[in-house]
């Protein structure tokens, strides 16, 4: 059985679900719940090893912290932002969240650049 190379670090339940629902590709995405503990996070680190590591989190200084964090135990970590005037990855816009994705070459759902633009 193949192992998910890619890895996404979200805050929340519905940043997690939001995400999925954009994917075109299969993905592990795991929710922090808004904070993480440094032993949490070093075991992260164990088992996301040889993994390609994002983090997608909200544009307010709780996402702040936690990008800080990872860079600290995964500084080869790419990080995915949103666009500030959505404050928080689960009020972007699907199209928004759907571009910075594809940005950041993940395969997303064509449909979702369609979603919320009246097309």
């Amino acid at each position: 059985m193949r192992q998910v190379e890619k890895v996404i670090i979200v805050e929340g339940r519905s940043d997690k679900e939001k995400v999925a629902a954009v994917l075109n590709e299969p993905v592990v995405i795991i929710c922090t719940n808004g904070t993480i503990s440094d032993a949490r996070l070093e075991e992260l680190a164990d088992e996301l090893e040889g993994r390609d590591v994002y983090v997608l989190a909200d544009a307010d200084e709780a996402g702040e912290k936690l990008r800080r964090q990872f860079r600290r135990v995964f500084p080869e970590a790419g990080h995915i932002y949103i666009d500030r005037a959505y404050r928080e990855v689960a009020a972007a816009p699907i199209w928004h969240l759907a571009h910075v994705l594809l940005r950041a070459h993940f395969d997303v759902r064509i449909e979702s650049f369609m979603r919320g633009r009246g097309e």
